[in-house]
Formats: C-alpha cells, structure tokens, sequence
C-alpha cells in the first residue's frame, strides 16, 4: 500500500462551522459513522461503523504508517477527527507530514476550496451527491430538539447517505487524476504541514479573563442602552431607524449610520445630539463580539486551534484566519494594557469605569490580550518591515526606494520628499508632508487613482480633493520604475494568452498551458488564472478575464490587467518570504501569524533579536532583497508601533 485515499462522515454536538474541527472532534459525543476510503486508487470501499463494521486491521495500521501517503479532501478534518477515533492523547494528533489535501492541490490552481466546486468547474464525470445534505442534516448533526437521530430508524436514508460517502471518495480520487499535470511542489507541501503543525499546536487562552470581558461586554452594553433610552425615549437604541428618527426629530438628517458617518457627525453635530451618537458609537463596537467567538472555539486544554486556512488566498497563495480571524482585532496603543487586563480578569467593572471613559473602547483594544503564553513562557513578536513596498522596489529596480532601505530610513517621509522634491522630516521640516506620502505609499502602489486614495481615507485625513489627481501624478512621476513594471507585468501575460507561448519579464515567467494562465514567481510557486481569455476593456484596450469562484461558489468572471497582476506577484512574494521565516524558526513554537508577523511561544531565555534575525534571512530565489524585521516580548499578546 503507497496511498490511502479517504473520506469519513461523523456525529458531534459542536457546531463545525462556529467551533472549528478541533472542539467537534473532542467533544464527548463524536463518533465516526462512516469510512470511505481507497487504496492506491483502486476501488471504494465504504465502512459502516455505526452498524458495527470494524475498520480492516491493515488500513487502521496504515493511518499511522509513515511509508503510505493519506489524502482527502480539507485533509484537516479527516487527520483531526481520525486523531480523536484513534484515541490519541489530548493535544496529539497524528503526524500532518504523511498527508496530502485535495483541497489545497485544487487552491494552488484558483480553483474553488470546495468538493463540489471543484467537480462542477473541472466538469467531473461524477459529481459530489446533493443528497448528501439531507443525509448531513438527518444523521450528523442533533435535531432541531437537540436529539440524535440514528442511522437503524431510517434504513432508507441511510443507504443513500453510504452511496454519498463512497461518492466523496471517487470525486477525490477523480480530481487527482485531473490535476495530475499540475502537481503541488514538494516545497509548498512542507509548507502545508508547517501550517498544520501550528493549527494543531493552537494558542493558549487567558479563559478567566475571556469569561470576565463577556460579563463587562454585556453590562457596558445595558448600561449604554439604558443612557440612550433615558436621553432619547427611543425604544430600541440598536435601532437604526428608530436613531435616524430621533435625529430627525431633532434637526439633523442623516443618510446613514455606519461607522464612518458616525465618526463625522461626531464632528458637527450639536449637543445633546453629540453625546447620544457617542453612546451609539460605543455601543455599536462589533468587535467585542470576538469574547464570544474566543469562549466557543477554545478547547478543554486552553488552547484555539485551527485558525489559519493553507492557502486561503487563491489569487495569491496567502493564509486566510478563520474562526477568532486573528488579523482583524484591533490594535492596542494603550500605556496601561497590563493593568486594564488584571482589572478586567478581576470583574473589577467600578473600577474599570473610573479609569476609563470608553469601556467597550478599552476592551476591544484588549482582545488581543486574550492570548497569552503557556506557564514559565513568554511571547515573541516579530514583523517584517513594509514588505512589500521592499519587494517591489527590488523587482523593478526603483533606486531611490532601495537607498531609503539601505539607511533605514522613512520611507513615507523619502516618498514625500521624492514627490514633493524637498527635504521631508518626520515631526521636523516638511513635516505636514509625510502624511501625504504615506497616504500615497498605501493607495497607489498597484495603480490606483484618485479613487484608492478616497477609499484608503484621504480626505478624512485632511486631503482636499483638488489634490487627488496631482498626488497620483506626483507618485507615478517619482515611481518611473514601478510604473514600468505594471506595464511590463501586463504585456508579458497578455502575450502569453493571446499566443500561447511563454513569455518572461523580471524573472517572472508566463505560460498558457491546460486551461490555466500561470505565473511562475521567483520562489518557483505558481500563482494561476482559470480559463484565461482576453477581452476589451472600458478604453478600448485588450485585458484579461478568468473564471473565479464567488463565495457562493458561483463561478463568475473576473478581469485584471498590469497593476493587479503586480499587486498579486508582490503579495504572492511576500507569502513566500514569510513561509521561508516559518521554515528558518520552524524548531520553534509558532503558535500564530497575522499578515507578516510571528507570533512565538518562547522559553525566557530565547533572545527577540535572535528570532530577528533569522526571520530577515534571505531566500536564495531573492538575492539582493534587503529584509528587515523588528520584534518585542511581551506576556500577552499584543501590537505595537
């Protein structure tokens, strides 16, 4: 036996969406009701557990076997919950080096991250079975009265729901054999069980403190109703209408209430009408529903697992968060973090009220000092410094931009002063033009206009907009290089699918081949585009279109052209650059990334500047890239400037 192609079908009280697989898989009443698997793609064999079949001894024997390769379809699921049949000790799982996913193959050709997705957009002669739905809902999940419906009641259904599985295990065994002339590098695989290793790892969680934040959450919360109420006779304060109405009422009309039209009129708006939105505002704080998301993914041992999606980003390869999603707390830039910590872990609401103004403000800020070290540990937190604005300043050789890096210095200030052709120094001479280089640093690196730089908040942050337009031509002007790169990013791939040959351009390689446009990046990882062709654009031009899954798993078609295809290439890099740290600090804990930080779980003797330092060493693919990354320790986690 070389390969064991599987597929299971289990019962748990845990919701698998909400919680993830790693509390579904240790609640008490998991079970594995069926076993779909085939060895070296021969034929599916479906095993019946819940009617007493036993698991062949040799096929339980070859799930920890390192010579014999698994693969399934979110391979995750099937290692974590076999991990729980097999009886492994809590916290262990087995070894994620001696698995392959379907799943992740089909990610590294744009294709949809789901079984069904794939068959309809590869045009399967088998398809995933819809009936499986009914069979999930019916046998794997408690009723609507929290009752478990058993397989023996509904012979039926369950013939069906056996068909369903050995379905499963051909659509798999199918898309490997069509993607078999696209094979993941063996490099991306290791990749993917580093990845593994730290899901199965997780991060340990303050629970006292998670469980006291909820408490303060929902006390802050009627307390600030009960405010709005009193000041307003509004019935309901988490009423939009009912506010509008209100204001109205009170002379001010409003289109909206969102965040940021909330924050304006803030701004403006007469007293009492001021206070109210302010309440409005903090009672509206939706980050605070993370408390809840932290208190329902953790496991009995204390620890979030499964947070991070292999190849989440199909256009770029990039780690997506799931479940807590990690990359959206919000910062914290309080002095006083450690304190407001303890007062919170406490239940010292009072407390809490006199220090600080803004309550929900103060324990969104804290979320992130929901994660802490296991006992005798320490946090290590390490970033990269403006990634990708070192990346593709070396890719297209823009000088002035690779000097900046060299001397350490600013490079929203060297911006300005490239742009603006004087001196710009932070909180010195020129000062006030930092902020429109930086603005222009973050909006129009991948060829955005007028519009990125609105989106990305320049007239809130005092732009006029007369100054838009020649702020883009100020960037570009002073950025000839980056500008040649879009272009010369865009005709190479436009050559490749209007021809058909390969084409390359700064040392990334373009080529049409089996229904895909691929694009070899300097690491040697594809980023690819399915079903290519060209179209015209607003302007009369040519550009390319691809088929793309929507998040209903609808495919639609999608267009793109020189600027976006460099924004993909740089982040597609960066990705690369920070697997290659993963892989450098890999005899490490890495317990959690977010964009281009490590965050690592470290004996007190472990140095941040060491972690530094291996972090920014250079891949061989990147010879000249200059790297830097900055860190701190810390006892929870946290985001510094």
């Amino acid at each position: 036996m070389q390969v064991l192609s599987i597929d299971i079908e289990t019962y748990s009280d845990r919701n698998l969406e909400q919680e993830g697989v790693y509390k579904y898989a240790e609640s008490a009443a998991f079970s594995l009701l069926l076993f779909g698997y085939s060895v070296d793609f021969g034929a599916v064999q479906v095993v019946d557990l819940s009617g007493g079949e036993p698991i062949p001894p040799e096929i339980l024997a070859a799930l920890t076997d390192e010579t014999v390769l698994k693969t399934a379809f979110n391979a995750m699921f099937e290692r974590v919950c076999l991990s729980r049949y097999l009886g492994l000790p809590s916290g262990t799982f087995l070894d994620p080096s001696q698995w392959r996913c379907t799943m992740v193959w089909a990610a590294t050709l744009g294709l949809p991250m789901s079984l069904k997705g794939v068959g309809q957009a590869l045009q399967l002669e088998n398809q995933k079975m819809q009936e499986g739905k009914d069979g999930i809902k019916l046998f794997c999940i408690p009723d609507k009265n929290g009752k478990r419906q058993l397989p023996k009641d509904h012979p039926a259904e369950w013939a069906v729901f056996r068909q369903y599985n050995q379905r499963d295990v051909e659509v798999e065994l199918q898309i490997q054999k069509r993607l078999a002339h696209a094979p993941v590098p063996d490099f991306v695989w290791e990749e993917y069980h580093l990845d593994q290793q730290i899901n199965d790892r997780g991060i340990q969680m303050d629970r006292k403190f998670v469980q006291q934040a909820q408490k303060m959450v929902k006390q802050s919360q009627q307390q600030l109703k009960q405010a709005i109420q009193e000041m307003t006779g509004i019935q309901n304060p988490n009423s939009v209408a009912q506010m509008k109405q209100w204001l109205t009422a009170n002379g001010l009309e409003v289109d909206s209430l969102d965040k940021r039209h909330r924050q304006a009129l803030l701004q403006t708006a007469p007293e009492p009408l001021r206070t109210v939105l302010d309440l409005k505002q903090q009672l509206a704080k939706s980050s605070l529903k993370k408390y809840d998301v932290m208190q329902r993914v953790v496991c009995r041992d204390g620890r979030a697992r499964g947070m991070f999606q292999f190849y989440g980003a199909g256009r770029t390869g990039r780690f997506t968060g799931r479940l807590i999603q990690l990359q959206n707390l919000p910062q914290n830039h309080m002095p006083d973090l450690e304190q407001a910590h303890e007062l919170v872990k406490q239940g010292d609401y009072e407390a809490m009220a006199v220090l600080y103004d803004d309550i929900p403000d103060t324990l969104s800020q804290l979320l992130r000092t929901s994660f802490v070290p296991k006992e005798g540990y320490q946090f290590l937190v390490a970033d990269f410094s403006a990634i990708e604005a070192r990346i593709i300043a070396w890719l297209a050789g823009e000088q002035w931009r690779l000097d900046v890096f060299q001397q350490g210095g600013d490079i929203y200030c060297a911006s300005a002063s490239q742009m603006f052709g004087v001196p710009v120094v932070k909180h010195g001479i020129n000062g006030h033009l930092r902020q429109k280089g930086k603005i222009a640093e973050l909006a129009l690196g991948y060829g955005g206009g007028a519009g990125a730089l609105k989106s990305m908040g320049a007239l809130e942050m005092g732009l006029q907009e007369s100054e838009l337009k020649p702020l883009v031509s100020a960037w570009r002007t002073a950025n000839p290089h980056i500008t040649a790169l879009w272009r010369d990013i865009g005709d190479a791939a436009l050559t490749a699918v209007r021809s058909g040959s390969r084409t390359e351009t700064h040392g990334i390689r373009f080529a049409c081949q089996n229904g895909f446009l691929m694009i070899r990046l300097l690491s040697g990882r594809r980023l690819s585009y399915v079903h290519p062709k060209l179209v015209q654009n607003r302007f009369g031009g040519e550009q390319i279109a691809y088929q793309s899954a929507k998040g209903d798993g609808k495919w639609v078609w999608k267009e793109t052209y020189g600027p976006t295809l460099v924004e993909n290439i740089i982040q597609g890099m960066a990705r690369d650059i920070l697997c290659h740290a993963m892989r450098q600090l890999q005899d490490t804990r890495i317990v959690a990334h977010v964009h281009d930080e490590l965050i690592i779980e470290a004996e007190k003797t472990m140095q941040v500047e060491d972690v530094c330092r291996r972090m920014a060493a250079v891949p061989e693919w990147a010879a000249g890239l200059q790297l830097r990354a900055d860190g701190y320790a810390c006892r929870m986690y946290q985001k510094r400037d």
